[in-house]
């Protein structure tokens, strides 16, 4: 099997560098890009399987390239890496179309963890045949079946209401992926969205009720403080 291509796209020198030792550790190939004009040619040349980009990068802001990139490949897997902390920043940049966004300082073992994430989500998709849907979703010992408009709990049924079945089934089908406030609240409520978070807080504070989920160590869906929510994968 041919190895992923895990293009980088970082204008420390140091950092850069670094990087790609550690992917090149792990059995991927990588391919290094300081700018956002040598990030744009092997882009098209190399057509990386995964991109880590930076946005503080001297030519052009990083949010530009993330919009370009997912323009012209929409499933390119896209984790930002920067010192960018604020969360805005997180959220617009997971809102554009970033599968995942790590804040320097990192750890390199966190680092590749979501690499490892965001290539196994990417090859699932790339699996399915075109416009499939997989019906039945199972996260550890919970279970949605679409077909069946169910969800069980170790076996138990859990009765969900319309908006709280919705939510879940998103947090499914982005396995692996941080899905923001905003982006959840557009795709539950569409035009009618409300001017804050807190009625989606409510419906998530219900469903976690139901699956009697511990808020400590949540087992089926994170918190990304002030971002968003992520079911994780089965080895989180």
């Amino acid at each position: 099997m041919s190895k992923h291509t895990i293009l980088i796209v970082e204008d420390d020198d140091l950092i850069r560098k670094f990087m790609s030792r550690a992917v090149t550790d792990a059995g991927y190939r990588s391919v290094l890009a300081e700018n956002a004009s040598v990030c744009r040619m092997l882009f098209l040349s190399e057509l990386p399987d995964l991109v880590l980009l930076d946005l503080g990068l001297p030519d052009d802001d990083g949010l530009n390239l993330l919009k370009e990139m997912k323009s012209i490949r929409e499933d390119i897997p896209v984790i930002v890496v920067s010192a960018r902390e604020r969360e805005n920043e997180k959220v617009r940049a997971l809102d554009m179309g970033a599968d995942d966004y790590v804040t320097k300082p990192f750890g390199i073992f966190e680092l590749m963890a979501r690499i490892r994430t965001a290539l196994r989500h990417s090859d699932k998709i790339k699996g399915q045949p075109e416009n499939s849907s997989s019906s039945v979703f199972v996260h550890k010992d919970l279970v949605m079946d679409l077909a069946r408009h169910t969800v069980k709990l170790r076996g138990e049924e859990i009765h969900l209401t319309n908006r709280e079945y919705r939510i879940l089934e998103l947090l499914f089908r982005h396995k692996g992926k941080v899905l923001t406030y905003s982006w959840l609240m557009q795709q539950i409520w569409g035009d009618f969205i409300p001017q804050d978070n807190t009625i989606l807080r409510v419906n998530m504070t219900n469903i976690r009720k139901k699956l009697h989920e511990s808020l400590e160590d949540p087992v089926y869906i994170k918190t990304e403080l002030g971002v968003g929510y992520r079911m994780p994968e089965d080895e989180d």
